[in-house]
């Protein structure tokens, strides 16, 4: 069937189908991202051996751990398999593993998250709020939806991307653009969001281990670009809206509605769950907001008052992981769902157990990010190519922009977001931060380039999903099909947000809570 789908993609959209096509085979020809850490690994050790016995070194102004000031510096690439490094390597591999940033804190929020998805009250939440939608504001809140499901990882896609079609047909209007503009929303939003979802933490914790390089006491929080990605979220929503609207549904053939499909109301329990979950969530948020807004609250800093730099910013995970335990938990309650303690923690592990590939990829991530960083090599790339950038008076927003579409680029070919940015970030978040510019700012441009390609990367995870839907009303549909739907949506994507990025840089806006845009040592 997949062969017959291309070839009816080729016929009908000629050079456009016979590329994709190519990306595609080009990006299934790649290993799977751990294997691609251990061949990263393998190249940076036998390039260790080249550059050390070359002499390769650079110098530059920057923290001397041994003094514990900013000084002048030289560094040497470190050989990985002389006798030293090797014993190095071999004894630190738990360790690297253990204290990867990333892991606890994903490990952490997963937890509430995890909760709140296994016991219904996510997808009922997506439900009730659908089913109540206003007709004139369906396609926008089909695709605000969107962006905010990936609070709760693929829920999105698994519930939101088929229910676009059901809502969208309960109009009379064409089931297509509705699973266009669900889509758009899921996986082209995938950064954008009004709340702390589980990859901030992730990007977080990978950016932290890469700024590291440059300042050993330097940490990127959470909630780093949440400024940004809060007004992103209503960019997105704008732009999903109008291209489903003006592009994407005036283009589809007209639909017979004879079989239509109707958006199911909650049930009675589902009810009750909701009344429960709406209760604990709102006392939740007084009991936080006392604990908080008080000059004096128990959360600010105990000393200046500050919340910015206080236990509340530093426990931001925890708080968030409540906020998706608490109304999950009582939304079970209330739906039946959850009868005892041992319900919860079921709920828990098994959220846990889904993150079986993440830990594995962790694993050799951490492996590789450890021995770039320990044979200096990621110092000497960035120090020289932030050279080499200043000398070309290459800097600034031109370079930003560049790295963005670069990272939009190539998402078509990696899509496993986590993956890329545990390759990119220790060598361009050093470059530059040497550049001026901080991590919080490059993690942003990144997000932007990983998010704006997804709906088009045929390997992303849930692409072949959602073709599948695609085909549920177009027996004709194929991934030729869906790409040439969606590429709108991810053109208007990467050039809006680039254009909210330029806007944001001119105003030197803060992209978060303590989150500058630049970084000088």
């Amino acid at each position: 069937m997949g062969k017959k789908e291309l070839k009816h993609g080729k016929e009908k959209k000629g050079f456009i189908a016979r590329a994709l096509d190519t990306v595609e085979r080009a990006g299934n020809a790649l290993p799977n991202p751990a294997t691609l850490f251990v061949i990263l690994a393998l190249i940076t050790i036998i390039a260790s051996f080249i550059c050390a016995k070359a002499g390769v070194s650079v110098t530059y102004e920057g923290y001397n751990s041994a003094t514990g000031k900013i000084e002048e510096v030289t560094v040497k690439a470190v050989n990985l398999l002389s006798p030293d490094s090797i014993r190095h390597m071999v004894t630190t591999v738990v360790g690297n593993f253990t204290g990867f940033f990333a892991l606890g804190t994903v490990f952490t929020i997963i937890i509430g998250v995890g909760v709140a998805e296994g016991t219904g009250f996510m997808a009922t939440l997506l439900k009730k709020v659908a089913a109540v939608t206003p007709k004139g504001a369906v396609t926008a809140v089909v695709v605000f939806l969107g962006v905010m499901s990936n609070i709760a990882s693929s829920t999105g896609y698994v519930v939101l991307v088929p229910l676009g079609a059901i809502l969208f047909m309960a109009f009379k209007r064409h089931p297509i653009a509705g699973l266009a503009a669900a889509f758009a929303g899921v996986s082209g939003g995938w950064s954008a969001n009004l709340l702390i979802g589980t990859n901030d933490p992730m990007f977080a914790g990978m950016s932290t281990q890469a700024a590291q390089m440059i300042d050993p006491k330097y940490t990127v929080m959470p909630v780093a670009n949440w400024y940004f990605m809060f007004v992103s979220t209503f960019l997105i929503t704008i732009i999903g809206t109008l291209i489903t609207e003006k592009l994407i549904e005036p283009r589809l053939a007209p639909y017979d509605f004879s079989s239509n499909e109707t958006v199911q109301d909650i049930s009675v329990d589902e009810k009750r769950g909701m009344k429960f979950a709406g209760i604990s969530a709102l006392l939740y948020v007084v009991i936080m907001l006392i604990l908080v807004l008080p000059q004096n609250a128990l959360l600010r800093d105990p000393k200046s008052g500050s919340i910015l730099k206080s236990p509340f910013m530093s426990g931001i995970i925890f708080f968030m992981m409540l906020l998706f335990l608490i109304p999950g938990i009582f939304y079970g309650i209330g739906a039946r769902v959850i009868k005892n303690d041992k319900d919860v923690v079921a709920l828990m592990n098994k959220a846990i157990s889904g993150l079986s590939s993440f830990m594995v990829l962790i694993f050799f991530a951490a492996q590789f990010t450890a021995c770039f960083n320990y044979s200096n090599l990621g110092t000497i790339i960035s120090v020289s190519g932030a050279n080499f950038l200043e000398s070309v008076g290459f800097v600034g927003l031109p370079l930003i922009i560049c790295f963005i579409i670069l990272t939009a680029f190539i998402n078509i070919f990696i899509a496993v977001d986590s993956a890329k940015w545990a390759i990119m970030a220790p060598i361009f978040v050093p470059m530059f931060m040497r550049l001026g510019l901080s991590p919080e700012l490059t993690q942003a441009a990144y997000r932007i380039g990983d998010s704006s390609t997804n709906i088009i990367a045929p390997l992303m995870p849930f692409f072949v999903l959602t073709v599948a839907f695609f085909q549920k009303y177009d027996k004709k549909a194929g991934i030729g099909s869906v790409i040439s739907t969606m590429l709108p949506y991810s053109l208007a994507f990467l050039i809006g947000w680039i254009l909210l990025f330029v806007a944001w840089y001119l105003l030197g806006l803060p992209l978060g809570p303590g989150a500058p845009l630049f970084y000088g040592i």
